[in-house]
């Protein structure tokens, strides 16, 4: 039995035509918002300091090449930064009241998603009104002080602001008209967050000259606001990054939960992963697995180590999904697409380019890890799943090719 087996696309169609136990329950509006609190979070309100720090000014063009990259492979979220402690209990705390939510019902959690992306995209905007008076055009200047290479390492690192709109797709099967919901959530959430994260990081950087982000990476939003004596709205960006933080922990483990479902459904994982609970309509098991483990790693591991692992695992994730969009449309170019990737093989291309191009700024510790990850999934795979696979006993369903969303 081969490594490379894939599933059959007929077969796909057919289940995806059907819930799994599922409630379809999200429309466009929530897909957009459900991007929008896994991208603004972290990224806009921590990372920025080290990016900072690491491209100077041209961070904005960082954040750019972050958006420029195309299911993810890993992700870890929940680390609260500027906690120095052995244990970082509040996000163990966080991890596991969030998990308790997402195991109550998708349309409970995405109505709390709802509220709390429009108040900290609220602060976001208040921030730029606020801050936009006070931007020096010298501290623009040198605009790339380490040049393409400063550039590059730091869109390596703020990538990690962009992985969560790959949670959107995780939630296909709870969406109403996937066919045409998906490609809404997705594409709106990403122009949203790019247009905002260039603007703040302009602006954070108009303000505060690059090397004074040095010590301070932790909390780069409010020290711009420091210097700038806008002290009075530092508590709002303290509610805006707590509450960014959380939608972005809520939307991560709500993706990895859906992606654990559907291995466990098709025999990679224990078959009880996959089971709905009768009232609340949700993967009960999957979601608390993936709620203790995301506490526990949050809890014990820094969030620079997370940020690069998940950076790492998600670009080759990206880059493998990539390759599939063109070996797919030259295998089935008849297939009727509700959205089809313009450009093929050229843009998906490039994006195969771009993420090579990031992974190989990390850190050679960060790739270590990477490949002890892949050897343990490996693992995983030829002493368990192997022999299980939904692929051994797969019996060819006889469906029109029709209107399913594929690349």
């Amino acid at each position: 039995m081969s490594l490379f087996r894939t599933k059959n696309l007929d077969n796909m169609v057919a289940a995806s035509r059907t819930t799994g136990g599922l409630k379809k329950v999200l429309g466009p509006t929530d897909l957009i918002l459900m991007g929008i609190g896994a991208i603004v979070g972290t990224g806009i309100f921590v990372l920025t300091g080290t990016g900072a720090l690491t491209a100077g000014p041209a961070l904005t063009v960082s954040k750019g090449f972050g958006i420029v990259i195309p299911q993810a492979l890993s992700a870890a979220p929940g680390a609260l930064p500027g906690v120095h402690t052995i244990m970082n209990l509040p996000a163990l705390c966080i991890m596991l009241v969030l998990t308790a939510m997402l195991s109550w019902g998708v349309r409970e959690s995405a109505r709390v998603n709802n509220v709390m992306v429009v108040i900290k995209i609220t602060v976001v905007l208040l921030f730029i009104f606020v801050g936009f008076k006070h931007v020096s055009p010298a501290n623009w200047h040198p605009f790339a002080p380490f040049g393409g290479s400063g550039i590059m390492s730091a869109a390596a690192v703020v990538f990690f602001a962009f992985i969560g709109f790959d949670a959107v797709t995780s939630a296909a099967e709870e969406v109403k008209r996937p066919e045409r919901d998906l490609p809404i959530g997705i594409i709106g959430s990403l122009a949203i967050c790019t247009i905002l994260y260039v603007i703040v990081s302009a602006i954070m950087t108009g303000i505060v000259p690059f090397k004074m982000f040095e010590g301070n990476i932790d909390h780069p939003v409010s020290l711009a606001l420091q210097v700038a004596g806008e002290n009075w709205f530092s508590g709002w960006v303290d509610l805006g990054a707590i509450l960014g933080m959380t939608t972005v922990i809520l939307v991560m483990a709500y993706g990895q939960t859906r992606i654990i479902f559907a291995m466990s459904r098709d025999g990679l994982l224990p078959p009880k992963l996959s089971t709905v609970h009768p009232k609340f309509g949700t993967p009960f098991f999957a979601t608390w697995m993936v709620g203790i483990l995301f506490g526990f790693i949050a809890a014990f591991v820094p969030l620079n180590v997370l940020a690069e692992l998940v950076n790492i695992g998600t670009l080759a994730a990206f880059c493998l999904v990539s390759v599939a969009v063109i070996v797919l449309r030259k295998k089935r170019p008849d297939l009727k697409r509700a959205f089809r990737c313009p450009g093929v093989p050229v843009v998906p291309g490039i994006a195969v380019v771009f993420c090579l191009a990031l992974m190989s700024f990390l850190s050679a510790i960060t790739w270590m890890a990477f490949g002890i990850w892949l050897v343990l999934g490996l693992i995983v795979y030829f002493g368990y799943a192997r022999s299980r696979s939904a692929l051994n006993h797969v019996t060819p369903v006889g469906v029109a090719r029709s209107d399913a969303t594929r690349p």
